[in-house]
C-alpha cells in the first residue's frame, strides 16, 4: 500500500525510544506489535472517523511519519498529539532544576513525554472498559471489540485493526460487556458525535471546565475524566483532582502525610505549571516500571 510521509520536529528534549519503551511496558499497550524501532498502529481520524494506518520512526530532532492516507492538517496534528509533539517542551526540563524530585525522573529518562491514546474517544471507551477490571483483560476486550466492529488497515504488509468510530459502536449489537458498561459506551458515542469528545473541544476549555464536562458524561468519574483529558486530548497542563494512585506516588516521593487532603497535592502541582500533565505522567510511568534502569 502506498504511504505518505512527513516529519514532525520536536521543540525541546524528546526521545522517541523512551516513548516506545513506555508503550512496551504499559499493560494497556504491551501487546502492540513492536520491533523496537517503529511504532505502527491504526485509528479513526477525528475529522471524518475514517481509518488510517500510521508508522512512526525516529528522525533527527523529531520523528518521521508515514500514513496510509494523505495527511492533511488534522492527521498531522493528531499524530503530533499522540506523542506530545504538539507542545513546546523546552520549559519542562527547567522545572527539574527547581524540583529535585521531578528533576531526578527527568535525568533517568530524558526526553520521555506523555504518550496518548489515539483519540479522546478511544481513551473514553478505555476508561469505561477498564473499570473494575485489570488492564490486561481490558486490553483484550478492547481489541476484541475492534476486531468485530472496527476497520482493518494494511501497513508494511501487516494488518492493523482500528478501534471502531462512535457511529459503529452506537449501532453495534452486544459488545461482550456488562449491560451498564454497554449503555455507557453508547452514551459516550453520542457525546463524541456531538463533538464533546474531540481534542479541539476539550483543549479549547480551561482544564477545570473540561474535567467538569467530562465528569458529566455517562460512566465517567474523576479518574476517567483526567485520563480522557490528559492521555486522550493530550492537554499538557491539567491536574486530576482525585486520583488515589497518583496521590500515593506523590505522597511517597515528597513525604506528604497519609491524611494529606487533595488540596495539598494540587498545591504541589502548581509548581509544575504549565506542564502539570507531563509531570504527573512521569510519576505514573514509574509505577509501570518504565523508568527503572
Amino acid at each position: 500500500m502506498t504511504t505518505h510521509g512527513f516529519r514532525i520536529t520536536a521543540e525541546g528534549p524528546f526521545d522517541f525510544g523512551a516513548s516506545l519503551r513506555f508503550l512496551e511496558d504499559w499493560p494497556a499497550t504491551s501487546a502492540l506489535p513492536s520491533d523496537g524501532r517503529a511504532l505502527r498502529f491504526a485509528y479513526c481520524a477525528e475529522s471524518d472517523w475514517l481509518p488510517v494506518g500510521v508508522r512512526v520512526t525516529a528522525a533527527p530532532g523529531g520523528v518521521e511519519v508515514a500514513t496510509t492516507r494523505a495527511p492533511g492538517p488534522g492527521i498531522r496534528a493528531e499524530v503530533a498529539r499522540i506523542l506530545s509533539l504538539d507542545v513546546d517542551g523546552a520549559g519542562f526540563a527547567k522545572l527539574g532544576q527547581t524540583d529535585p524530585v521531578l528533576g531526578d525522573l527527568q535525568r533517568r529518562r530524558p526526553g520521555l513525554r506523555p504518550v496518548c491514546f489515539w483519540s479522546p474517544w478511544e481513551a473514553a471507551c478505555w476508561a469505561v472498559i477498564v473499570q473494575r477490571s485489570s488492564m490486561l483483560i481490558a486490553s483484550r476486550i478492547k481489541q476484541r471489540i475492534a476486531e468485530r466492529y472496527g476497520a482493518t488497515v494494511t501497513l508494511d504488509d501487516r494488518a492493523y485493526t482500528a478501534f471502531p468510530p462512535p457511529v459503529s459502536l452506537l449501532e453495534a449489537g452486544g459488545l461482550g460487556l456488562p449491560v451498564q458498561k454497554e449503555e455507557w459506551l453508547r452514551g459516550l458515542a453520542r457525546a463524541a458525535l456531538d463533538g464533546l469528545l474531540t481534542t479541539e473541544h476539550l483543549r479549547s476549555l480551561a482544564p477545570e471546565e473540561a474535567l467538569a464536562q467530562l465528569r458529566a458524561l455517562p460512566g465517567v468519574g474523576p479518574f476517567s475524566a483526567g485520563l480522557i483529558l490528559i492521555r486522550g486530548a493530550g492537554a499538557p497542563d491539567a491536574f486530576p483532582g482525585d486520583e488515589p494512585r497518583l496521590f500515593a506516588l506523590l505522597r511517597e516521593a515528597y513525604g506528604l502525610p497519609e491524611d494529606a487532603p487533595p488540596s495539598a497535592y494540587r498545591k504541589l502541582a502548581e509548581a509544575w505549571r504549565p506542564y502539570r500533565s507531563w509531570a504527573s505522567f512521569l510519576f505514573r510511568a514509574v509505577s509501570y516500571g518504565v523508568m527503572d534502569d
